[in-house]
């Protein structure tokens, strides 16, 4: 059989005219034995088409959702907004959550989950939530901390349960849910660091505040959030070959 393709979001279109994507994101998928398609912001072609032909679907970190998408307030703090590029994820997520395909939301994936579905995010972590835990350091880079997960869940079941040493890297978080999301693990400060899609239709839809890709080569737990997708998409794939 085919190795499952999975298509990953790639950031918005640099100065020099580029699309860009750290590699750790693909060597991740790899590693879990899928084959990896980028996904660059569509601008005017309707984004939703491309995953006719794609087994899975993982929306990748960076720079910050545009705050009027989610009835957000400006703040200093927002960086390399990209509304071509929220317009292009939010499709492919609601997409993703009707088709019922296997998707994983990083960072800001896990931000377009939350506000896709009609949520909200606190606009800069440190108004609300102090300085007790750094989520990320200064000036823009990962700060290491435990995430707690909760059980029963998904992230549980896919990552194990036991807290999970992690690469954050954020300054925004989830604060008011989405339709049909489940909290699925916390920082030790309360802030909410993952999600999934809560229904018996969709069979895996996954979404993580942190970064597993950094450290996934080493830590066989955060490289499980891609076997993980990469297992259920390769099973849905043999059921679509099967019927």
């Amino acid at each position: 059989m085919t190795r499952a393709r999975v298509g990953i979001t790639t950031y918005g279109c640099a100065e020099d005219g580029s699309f860009t994507l750290p590699a750790n994101y693909v060597q991740a998928v790899c590693r879990a034995g899928g084959s990896v398609v980028l996904l660059p912001p569509a601008g005017a072609q309707d984004p939703t088409i491309w995953l006719d032909d794609l087994d899975a679907l993982i929306l990748a970190g960076g720079g910050d959702i545009e705050p009027t998408q989610y009835g957000g307030k400006s703040h200093p703090t927002v960086y390399m907004t990209d509304v071509v590029r929220d317009e292009t994820e939010f499709a492919l997520l609601r997409a993703a959550a009707t088709a019922a395909l296997p998707t994983l939301c990083i960072c800001r994936g896990v931000q377009i989950l939350n506000v896709a579905l009609g949520g909200s995010l606190v606009g800069h972590l440190p108004d609300e939530a102090g300085l007790s835990l750094a989520h990320r350091t200064p000036p823009r880079r990962p700060a290491m901390h435990d995430i707690l997960i909760e059980t029963p869940s998904l992230l549980a079941n896919t990552a194990g349960p036991e807290a999970l040493w992690s690469a954050s890297w954020h300054h925004q978080a989830v604060d008011v849910l989405g339709d049909g999301l489940k909290v699925n693990a916390r920082a030790a400060d309360g802030t909410i660091e993952g999600l999934e899609l809560h229904t018996q239709r969709h069979p895996w839809m996954l979404g993580v505040q942190w970064h597993p890709e950094l450290t996934a080569a080493e830590d066989p737990r955060q490289q499980a959030l891609f076997s993980g997708l990469v297992d259920v998409a390769m099973r849905g794939k043999a059921r679509r070959r099967n019927s």
